[in-house]
């Protein structure tokens, strides 16, 4: 995830201070990994001296200065042309679970590479049901529910692979091995 990008899409709704940002961060994008507020002001330092974002005032609200934020022309072209690229798939297996996975059959025996897809596939059926009572949830906001199906799809496609790769344990343990 582009977090740059991301705080500029943000900043498109209007001035927001690095907490405001946070919060609309967390808000809108609920099931990603929580920004950190120092993460949100060293991002909108970089983006002020690339002349993406500029200073809008400040304000004190029972606390200390808070520095606004506000799109520039040149945030809006950047936050423009990011939007209309299209995400590549991405090239390369990019997972600790299946990274897991071979280096248990380089070590273990395949019975132990067995219980841990296994406690592995528990573990994402349970997520499943965390995230379908999301969905189901009558105070679930849009945002929530969006991003519960997006985390649904990809949880079944894991639930799939380990599925097919259960069946494939002792063949792959024995290629590895020989």
């Amino acid at each position: 995830m582009s977090i740059p990008h991301v705080l500029l899409g943000l900043l498109a709704e209007g001035d927001k201070h690095g907490y405001e940002l946070k919060r609309a961060h967390d808000r809108r994008l609920p099931r990603a990994r929580p920004l950190a507020f120092g993460q949100v002001y060293a991002t909108l330092g970089r983006l002020q001296r690339d002349g993406l974002v500029a200073p809008a005032g400040q304000d004190r609200d029972a606390g200390p200065d808070r520095t606004a934020y506000a799109l520039t022309p040149a945030g809006r072209d950047a936050l423009a042309a990011w939007l209309a690229e299209v995400e590549p798939p991405l090239p390369y297996v990019a997972s600790t679970l299946f990274a897991k996975v071979v280096v248990a059959l380089l070590v273990a025996d395949a019975g132990h590479v067995r219980s841990y897809l296994v406690a592995q596939r528990r573990a994402h059926t349970d997520r499943l049901r965390e995230l379908t009572a999301v969905k189901t949830d009558p105070s679930a906001s849009l945002d929530d529910v969006v991003a519960a199906d997006y985390a649904i799809a990809h949880l079944d496609a894991d639930l799939r692979w380990l599925h097919t790769t259960l069946e494939r344990v002792a063949d792959w343990h024995r290629e590895v091995h020989s």
